[in-house]
C-alpha cells in the first residue's frame, strides 16, 4: 500500500482554520446549490476504499512470521542490497 497517495488525498480535506460566517440577509428567489466534478466524486471513492483497505495484509504476516519462527525465513544478501541500492537511488 502507498502511504504517499492516502497523505495527499487526506490533505485534500483537511481545512485551514475555523472559520466564521455571517448570517445571510433574506434575499427573496435567491438559492445556493453545489455540484462536484467528477474528479471530486473518484477521490471520494479512493479514499474510501483506501479507509476500507485493512493497513496490515495478515496472510502475509502470518506466513512470514511462521517461517521465522521455524528458522526457514531466508533473505538473499545481494536481493536486499539491489533493493536498498535502488530506493536510495530513488530518493536522492
Amino acid at each position: 500500500m502507498r502511504i504517499e497517495s492516502y497523505s495527499q488525498i487526506q490533505s485534500l480535506y483537511k481545512t485551514s482554520g475555523v472559520r466564521k460566517t455571517e448570517k445571510a440577509k433574506n434575499v427573496s428567489g435567491a438559492s445556493d446549490s453545489i455540484s462536484i466534478s467528477s474528479i471530486g466524486r473518484d477521490m471520494k471513492v479512493a479514499k474510501d476504499a483506501l479507509a476500507n483497505t485493512p493497513d496490515v495484509r495478515s496472510e502475509l504476516v502470518d506466513s512470514v512470521k511462521s517461517r521465522v519462527k521455524d528458522g526457514t525465513y531466508n533473505v538473499s544478501a545481494d536481493s536486499f542490497a539491489e533493493k536498498l541500492l535502488q530506493k536510495y537511488q530513488e530518493l536522492g
